[in-house]
């Protein structure tokens, strides 16, 4: 019989237990940098667990952004992690990629026949949407020049739009003329621009996917009130579409409105990649109708890395692993895939519509006909309910629902509303266990009013 001998193996396993180690045993540093290294499985766990302190992404109801990828999508980006979007020469095909996806885009927006897609990736829509606005001031400034006029007040006119458009104006010296909402209305109306336009206006933004309510603006109709404009003052506004959204659900849902390339006075569009491009987050696009709507003076020609290559954006190096994913997602799904994906998405917000709207205190706004897969809604009785759709976010949130409740825009300030968008990945099962805890959370509040007194105003969500 073979003799063994034992061994302690107790300081063994402490060193290589996570919650033995001892980083586990202290405070993580916040402030200064530890002095020495730390096992690399340590350090993951330990913020692994910290982590788990965040929402649920599936939960997130509030955001427009991809929260589920395939496999595929998780294998291609950890392969792209070290190739940089701004090093062409270095990584010519990932460059290829881009100008790929640009073509695609130009393509499903209906660009003029016989025309070169004209665009670029960004990191999101607002530095796409940012580009936008550059382009169009560049252009208003070089035509009043030409003309011996002024071009040094230069505005643009918008309606309810994403906190990116401030911050345009703001940055690149615009006055941002946001027209006040209509009673009624969830965004702007044709006929308001033309109290708004004049000589001085650099352009018109047009919301498809309206971040407060969901809806789209009229695109065709604002084109055509500003033909109406034209004709009677001379002023040629062109339009930017502010498709952060809708660039990827309107030309698969709703093919028939006519938002895009196919309206003449549409010069330029931006979407998100990362939202119902579903795209993992960090990629935007810009595309421009035709190249001379893009100032060549806004164009940088770098020699970086042993190679000259064209740039416009705001960032410089940033991972190339987006557009890889989103070139993918392009080739696995094919039209009739995003069709499919966006459809579901679309069945479900309505199934969700008719569910809040049986509930019995809610007015629907949007009931996700017509628009982006997503329902917004009111208390039809602010004052008698109750309590407030903000009380009802909190208690949602005891079941790690993240549902945003926030006011509308001048001029519907007093109306608060909340959001609920369906994303890809947002299950009919899901959206069936939100509406439960709903009907729970409302029961909850009508029996208790006086835990629940008059919510002051508090800030939902911007994104």
């Amino acid at each position: 019989m073979a003799l063994h001998q034992t061994k302690d193996t107790r300081a063994e396993d402490a060193a290589t237990d996570v919650f033995a180690s001892a980083l586990s045993g202290q405070v993580l540093p916040k402030y200064r940098m530890p002095e020495d290294h730390s096992s690399s499985e340590v350090v993951y766990s330990l913020l692994h667990n910290e982590l788990l302190l965040d929402g649920n992404a599936a939960q997130n109801l509030a955001t427009f952004c991809t929260t589920w990828s395939d496999d595929g999508v998780h294998r291609l980006m950890n392969e792209c992690l070290d190739k940089n979007m701004i090093d062409k020469d270095e990584y010519p095909q990932t460059a290829e990629i881009e100008a790929r996806c640009v073509n695609i885009l130009a393509d499903l927006w209906n660009a003029p026949a016989g025309t070169t897609g004209t665009g670029c990736s960004t990191t999101g829509s607002s530095e796409a949407a940012m580009l936008g606005g550059l382009a169009l001031k560049w252009r208003w400034r070089a035509r009043r020049e030409a003309e011996g006029k002024p071009a040094d007040r230069p505005n643009l006119v918008c309606g309810p739009v994403q906190i990116c458009w401030e911050k345009f104006a703001r940055y690149f010296d615009v006055e941002l003329r946001q027209i006040p909402l209509e009673p009624g209305a969830t965004g702007l109306r044709p006929h308001q621009l033309a109290a708004h336009v004049d000589e001085n206006t650099i352009g018109v933004v047009a919301i498809l996917g309206v971040t407060y309510t969901c809806d789209y603006e009229p695109v065709a109709e604002i084109a055509a009130a500003l033909d109406r404009i034209q004709e009677e003052h001379g002023w040629d506004v062109p339009v930017h579409v502010d498709a952060a959204s809708g660039g990827f659900v309107a030309p698969f849902l709703h093919p028939d409105v006519v938002w895009d390339f196919r309206l003449p006075r549409v010069a330029s569009v931006n979407t998100s990649g990362h939202k119902y491009g579903l795209a993992p987050l960090g990629v935007g696009w810009i595309v421009w109708r035709t190249a001379d709507l893009l100032p060549a003076e806004l164009v940088f020609d770098v020699d970086y890395l042993g190679g000259d290559m064209p740039t416009f954006a705001l960032n410089f190096s940033r991972p190339g692993g987006e557009v890889i994913a989103q070139y993918y997602l392009f080739l696995r799904l094919g039209r009739a895939g995003y069709r499919r994906v966006q459809q579901a998405c679309a069945d479900t917000a309505r199934y969700l519509a008719g569910e809040i709207a049986g509930l019995g205190p809610f007015t629907l706004l949007y009931d996700g006909r017509g628009a982006l897969p997503a329902v917004s809604y009111t208390l039809t009785d602010p004052d008698g309910a109750g309590f407030s759709l903000y009380d009802l976010s909190d208690r949602l949130r005891m079941r790690g629902w993240q549902v945003p409740s926030y006011p509308l825009p001048a001029d519907r300030q007093e109306t608060v509303i909340q959001r609920v968008l369906i994303r890809h990945g947002v299950t009919r099962d899901q959206i069936a266990l939100l509406v439960e805890d709903m009907r729970r959370a409302v029961d909850h509040l009508r029996a208790v009013p006086q835990l629940t007194p008059a919510t002051p105003r508090r800030s939902g969500f911007h994104h």
